[in-house]
């Protein structure tokens, strides 16, 4: 099979080379980025005053131009630009690109290396298809970054998509990293290093679409840039019937799950676990937010189990009342999505018991627990502490079509932004 013919076949998994768009500056270090949703205000704004070439002011131009009729051709203007002064360029040929990441030791557990295929994702059909998401999204995020993906005419950073199986993709995959110079190599700011290769001949390219052609995908991070992507294609420009992403075989390179957390402002912590209390067992927790999540790791994974955090005070709330659970949970639903955390969380906790509406502005989240416990702080509320999803169970969710609630689970390490863009007219 030809990747032409793959190319063809919306219902198969088809990942297409592209003429990359690179940066050409030799410190690399100083213009990539984490992610978009991956980085605060303060933290965006540092990447920014370190480098005026940084990506960071493409894939958040609001740092610089506050207003939001505005941001997305900024964005754009810096695009071009940069463009215009020789500092992105494309590369000559269409490529798929091995992409590495060496993780070192660090809290979150001992060092890594991560290795997969960035390429063009062909967007399927309505209906069942071989990409599955696995969370519901927030539609202002989805607009946010359609509007400024059209406004670039690229896709500036790539989702990530987990699979499992062996075959010509895999072995091309480790086969270019062991015996190959890369293009790229580059150490970032959180000592992440990271290597890129470019895989441009024809016969590779099409044993890689003969392997992936009938296989399926988990997107394990960018549900909001695959929507986005899917919202794009209906408008029929040139280009939007593919989206960037990175594909790495979680069965030679697992993922490493962990949970997202949430902190509800103006809410009293009192008030909170007095009115949980009535629903839930409530436990005392000595110490702070990281004895709550010692405490939180020890609940068996059978049970539902949260931890609320207000300042130097934590409580861990476990087993609550199947009553609440009928009374607020859908029940048309599979039993493994009715007892997730997040989903008792949203639907009987701040719902049922604490009367707060499940909106992104009355419930926030935050990656990092230590910033969610600050925040919640900061706007006198509380923070609440979740588990990761195990990830036998998002599979199993998400095979069967069901989405967990939007933000359960953070699948690392991430790609970073800034290494290889994707424009929609790649002559353009």
């Amino acid at each position: 099979m030809t990747a032409e013919l793959a190319a063809d076949t919306p219902s198969r998994l088809v990942l297409s080379p592209f003429r990359g768009l690179r940066f050409t500056a030799a410190d690399q270090a100083a213009v990539i980025s984490p992610p978009y949703d991956m980085i605060d205000h303060d933290q965006a704004q540092r990447l920014a005053d370190g480098d005026v070439h940084n990506i960071v002011r493409v894939i958040l131009p609001e740092l610089h131009e506050p207003d939001p009729r505005l941001r997305y051709r900024r964005a754009a203007r810096t695009l071009r630009e940069w463009r215009d002064e020789g500092l992105l360029a494309l590369d000559e040929r269409p490529a798929l690109y091995v992409y590495e990441q060496h993780v070192p030791d660090g809290p979150d557990g001992p060092g890594s290396v991560q290795r997969g295929l960035i390429g063009a994702l062909r967007l399927p059909g309505a209906g069942a298809g071989p990409v599955h998401p696995h969370e519901d999204v927030v539609d202002a995020v989805v607009q946010d970054r359609r509007s400024l993906m059209y406004a670039l005419g690229a896709n500036p950073e790539p989702i990530l998509l987990a699979y499992q199986g062996e075959g010509a993709a895999s072995d091309l995959v480790e086969r270019m990293a062991e015996d190959s110079g890369p293009l790229v190599e580059v150490a970032g700011l959180d000592g992440v290093r990271h290597r890129l290769w470019a895989v441009d001949d024809p016969e590779q390219l099409a044993a890689v679409a003969e392997d992936l052609a009938g296989r399926e995908a988990l997107i394990a991070d960018g549900h909001h840039r695959y929507a986005a992507y899917r919202e794009l294609a209906t408008l029929g420009r040139a280009g939007t019937d593919h989206g960037l992403a990175l594909l790495v075989n979680t069965g030679r390179h697992p993922l490493r799950v962990r949970g997202i957390h949430r902190w509800l402002p103006d809410l009293p912590a009192a008030q909170a676990v007095a009115e949980a209390g009535k629903w839930f067992t409530v436990t005392k927790v000595e110490g702070n937010y990281r004895a709550a999540i010692e405490a939180l790791d020890a609940v068996g994974p059978d049970r539902i189990a949260m931890a609320v955090v207000a300042g130097h005070d934590a409580w861990l709330l476990t087993d609550p009342d199947p009553k609440l659970i009928a009374e607020h949970v859908p029940p048309d639903r599979p039993e493994a999505w009715r007892k997730l955390d997040a989903t008792v969380l949203h639907h009987a906790l701040a719902v049922g018991v604490w009367g707060i509406p499940d909106t992104a502005q009355s419930i926030r989240y935050d990656h990092d627990a230590r910033s969610a416990v600050t925040e919640a702080y900061r706007h006198a509320g509380i923070a609440v502490l979740l588990r990761p999803v195990p990830e036998a169970t998002v599979h199993e969710l998400a095979a069967a079509g069901v989405m967990l609630p939007r933000k359960s689970t953070s699948f690392s390490p991430k790609p970073a932004t800034g290494l290889v863009l994707r424009l929609l007219d790649e002559e353009g």
